[in-house]
């Protein structure tokens, strides 16, 4: 009952003439974005970071959760219409929402991913509701030694998780981790890495690694692929709808796809890619028309896409509890709360209630406006994908050099962002996961807090980490993800 009163609390924030505005302008955003390829939720929230810095921070993260739904709710109209999922938690959905396309069935593609959305996004968020004070009233609990073991855990296995070698993962997040100890250490005042360069001694503007990195990054590798990648649009005749047959075929997939969803999610690590392949699996399995899949099924839209959005809640619960990103969206969410001085943890719920509540209804109420976008103006999102990629690439260019120059007015910034922006270019071009690196900067300069928090608990003594049975358990895990890949990829190339 008392997550109630503090839901209801919080739709008394949302409910704001302005803070409605600003969700309807996030999930408007969030749905442009979404639709428009090589855009996702991660670069838009980064590139709003230096202009959002002023605002009140109750409303800068409703439009920030605004556009991360609705990221997940126009990734499905590329992939569906342009056969190019903006993530790869959208492959899925465009290995048979073409199908269904080209066979001319695009309405009753784009409308299952947009209902499925709608059901899995807000039994994603109620169950975030219930779900994150309970862990918060845990999370008080858990000692610094635990709570540096669990970053560990995220770092080795988002390093796992994004890209396809996770020793090309590590190598991503140890980047990372090395620009995240630029500067000047807070206990001991000695300067680290910081080449004799006093603009260094404060260290790196987070926002100018993620736009950088991302922005910079993507549209270098754009550019260098522009006639290369040709693709044709499936034209969209009416709305978006589904027939009674559809909706019978398309809402048992969508309760399965977020049963799967959001405890993936949640999970640190967890992401959004794992449940929607198990969902189309699953799906394949379970249908009574398996002829139909990789041929355009319906049921392969509807739980996959149901599986991408309820992960999409089930992400908020460690971030908003722990303080723990699990994709590259909640990475950049996690640097704009410590762009407001704020930092998402148990005691956020106490210390900052009405920020917390308030962004959980919003996601109800985001949700609701996202249906209402996504259906009837279907054809006008479709037409979007019409727009030139150069003048695309080349506006957020602009905006992100504007953007960063405008945090400390700094010609060093902008040389800085250039430098990123090349790096981001080399990891696309050889396969290096972004994510990684992304997580690295915000969680190392945590890590090490925590880490030495445990250690002068202890008097300097080590055995700490030994000493508690929740972090002994945690670090093995750590040691089970790096060793068992690594044994069982060596027992296939011997058995090869």
């Amino acid at each position: 009952m008392e997550a109630v009163a503090s839901l209801l609390a919080g739709f008394e924030t949302a409910l704001t003439p302005m803070n409605l505005l600003w969700a309807l302008i996030g999930v408007t955003l969030g749905t442009l974005v979404g639709v428009l390829p090589g855009i996702g939720p991660a670069l838009t929230v980064a590139l709003l970071l230096p202009v959002t810095a002023k605002l009140p921070p109750v409303s800068a993260f409703i439009m920030f959760a605004g556009i991360y739904y609705g990221g997940m709710f126009g990734g499905s109209t590329t992939s569906i219409l342009l056969n190019t999922p903006g993530e790869s938690s959208s492959i899925i959905t465009a290995l048979e929402g073409n199908k269904m396309a080209r066979r001319g069935r695009a309405a009753a593609a784009l409308a299952t991913a947009a209902i499925g959305s709608f059901v899995a996004g807000t039994i994603g968020t109620i169950l975030l509701t219930f779900a994150a004070p309970a862990i918060a009233e845990v999370a008080v609990m858990i000692p610094p030694s635990a709570k540096f073991a669990l970053i560990m855990l995220a770092f080795v296995t988002i390093s796992a998780t994004f890209g396809a070698s996770p020793l090309r993962g590590l190598i991503s997040l140890f980047f990372g981790l090395t620009i995240g100890l630029i500067g000047t250490d807070l206990q001991s005042g000695q300067a680290r890495f910081t080449l004799g360069r006093p603009e260094l001694l404060d260290g790196i503007e987070f926002v100018t690694v993620v736009i950088g990195l991302f922005a910079v990054g993507e549209t270098l590798y754009v550019a260098s692929r522009l006639r290369k990648d040709k693709a044709s649009v499936i034209k969209l005749d009416g709305n978006a709808s589904m027939t009674r047959d559809d909706w019978r075929r398309s809402w048992k997939p969508w309760l399965r796809g977020t049963a799967l969803g959001f405890p993936f999610g949640a999970v640190p690590a967890g992401g959004a890619e794992i449940p929607t392949f198990l969902s189309y699996t699953l799906e394949k399995k379970l249908s009574k028309h398996p002829e139909e899949f990789g041929k355009g099924a319906i049921e392969g839209v509807a739980g996959p896409e149901a599986a991408n959005n309820a992960s999409a809640a089930g992400v908020l619960v460690p971030l908003l509890t722990l303080g723990l990103p699990t994709s590259a969206t909640a990475a950049i969410l996690l640097a704009a709360f410590q762009q407001y001085g704020l930092q998402p943890g148990p005691l956020l719920f106490i210390t900052n209630a009405d920020l917390v509540w308030g962004l959980i209804a919003s996601l109800y109420i985001g949700n609701v406006m996202l249906l209402a976008l996504n259906l009837p103006l279907a054809p006008v999102w479709a037409r979007l994908l019409l727009i030139p990629r150069p003048f695309l690439y080349a506006g957020i260019l602009v905006f992100s050099t504007v953007g960063v120059y405008s945090l400390n007015n700094s010609v060093f910034d902008l040389i800085l962002l250039a430098i990123f922006g090349v790096i981001g270019y080399g990891m696309r071009r050889f396969d290096f996961p972004v994510t990684p690196a992304i997580i690295g900067v915000i969680l190392g300069p945590v890590a090490e807090s925590q880490f030495r928090t445990a250690l002068q608990q202890s008097n300097g003594n080590p055995a700490i980490f030994l000493q508690s049975p929740l972090t002994v358990f945690i670090l093995l895990t750590v040691l089970a993800a790096l060793i068992v890949p690594a044994v069982l990829k060596a027992r296939a190339s011997r058995r090869a």
